[in-house]
């Protein structure tokens, strides 16, 4: 009897013992599961606080370009070629802010500064090359101002909020000294403000509107040019000599009274020689 106690006690112990060693099924369900790299849980999370400003982030920004032109070809006709553009201008609902017309010895030309609208910038272009068969000049560009009106626009923003903040502490400010002092931050700050509106708009309408300059002009036939260039030397020649002659008249009549001085002068010098002569 006691023997069979004692083996019976000794299973009951290798039976607790091995419920001891045997892992847990939690233990086990945690081990099997990889962790991510802590490079990747970051990247992770940053994602998610950065994913409900995404469709801010993919707003369309719209560029500003500046767009210019400078046209210059030759034309048989000088009338012919303004109808043409002056037509191409009402189209686009363009307008002329410079006509010049100039002649020298061997052409007669005309220059034209136009604003069009930029959404017609490219059409009017193509409207004025209309019959000209090459060009002596023509430089069309293109500048990017997208960035300086984003930054002028961020910073109109940034004063006006600043001015908002200075009104509402100078509706709490009690004291006289206080309230002067804010009032200068606030002229100060209005002032700036006032200076990026107007170079805000200023960019606003270059971008609206396209400056082209067309130049056009007649070729002088030789002869003709010949004739004209010595017949105006001849006249000019003629006229210059009149004016010369006028000048040097009235610049006598001018000194009359030095002549008439010069005059006595003489006339009591010669006379007293005389007298001199005599004794």
């Amino acid at each position: 009897m006691r023997n069979i106690f004692f083996l019976c006690l000794f299973f009951l112990t290798l039976s607790g013992c091995s419920k001891s060693y045997e892992p847990d099924s939690k233990d086990i369900k945690i081990a099997s599961v990889e962790l991510p790299p802590k490079d990747e849980v970051v990247y992770n999370e940053d994602a998610a606080q950065s994913a409900p400003s995404a469709p801010k982030d993919k707003q369309e920004i719209e560029q500003k370009i500046i767009k210019q032109a400078h046209l210059r070809f030759e034309t048989d006709n000088l009338e012919n070629t303004f109808n043409q553009i002056k037509k191409a201008i009402i189209t686009h609902n363009g307008n002329v802010l410079n006509d010049t017309e100039g002649k020298n010895y061997d052409n007669v030309s005309r220059v034209l500064v136009i604003k069009v609208p930029s959404q017609n910038f490219d059409r009017f272009i193509d409207a004025v090359s209309k019959g000209v068969s090459y060009f002596d000049e023509k430089q069309i560009s293109a500048e990017d101002v997208t960035e300086q009106y984003i930054d002028l626009t961020s910073r109109l923003k940034t004063k006006k909020k600043l001015e908002e903040r200075y009104l509402e502490i100078l509706k709490k400010a009690n004291k006289v000294s206080e309230i002067l002092e804010i009032e200068k931050q606030i002229s100060a700050i209005r002032e700036e403000i006032e200076a990026k509106e107007g170079q805000l708009k200023y960019l606003e309408s270059r971008v609206s509107e396209s400056t082209v300059t067309i130049e056009f002009y007649k070729t002088i036939a030789e002869k003709e040019g010949v004739k004209i260039s010595y017949g105006s030397k001849i006249w000019t020649a003629i006229k210059s000599g009149f004016f010369s002659l006028s000048d040097f008249l009235i610049s006598l009549i001018s000194v009359w009274p030095f002549v008439i001085l010069f005059v006595v002068f003489a006339y009591f010098i010669r006379k007293r020689l005389k007298r001199r002569k005599k004794e």
